[in-house]
């Protein structure tokens, strides 16, 4: 199980990430893009992800992965149950969401 502050050690060390709270959802962005958002209970962490690949994540462990809700499918997203990730799987997720909102000049020097 993964918690917020998990994620903020993590993403807080990523370049060019802000932390804010937006009605009451813990959200991660670079510049105007939000990468990583919490439900406001924060059992579900939304991650950007492409679209093209979200289908085969969740079927391959629905019991982890779902899909946002309708009105956001139009986005590269996907959401997890954070009681069924670990630090491994997080820290994966966030840095591929992280790498998909920065410059690829950033992304290159990243702190890996």
């Amino acid at each position: 199980m993964i918690t917020v502050d998990d994620v903020r050690r993590l993403a807080l060390t990523l370049p060019r990430t802000t932390e804010h709270l937006i009605r009451d959802r813990v959200k991660f962005r670079v510049g105007q893009i939000v990468y990583v958002a919490f439900s406001r209970d924060e059992t579900v962490m939304g991650v950007a992800f492409p679209r093209e690949e979200r289908d085969a994540l969740i079927a391959s462990a629905p019991d982890v992965f779902h899909l946002p809700r309708e009105s956001e499918l139009r986005f590269n997203w996907v959401n997890t149950w954070t009681a069924a990730l670990d630090e491994e799987e997080m820290r994966e997720l966030v840095l591929d969401a992280w790498r998909m909102v920065v410059p690829k000049s950033v992304a290159a020097k990243g702190p890996f």
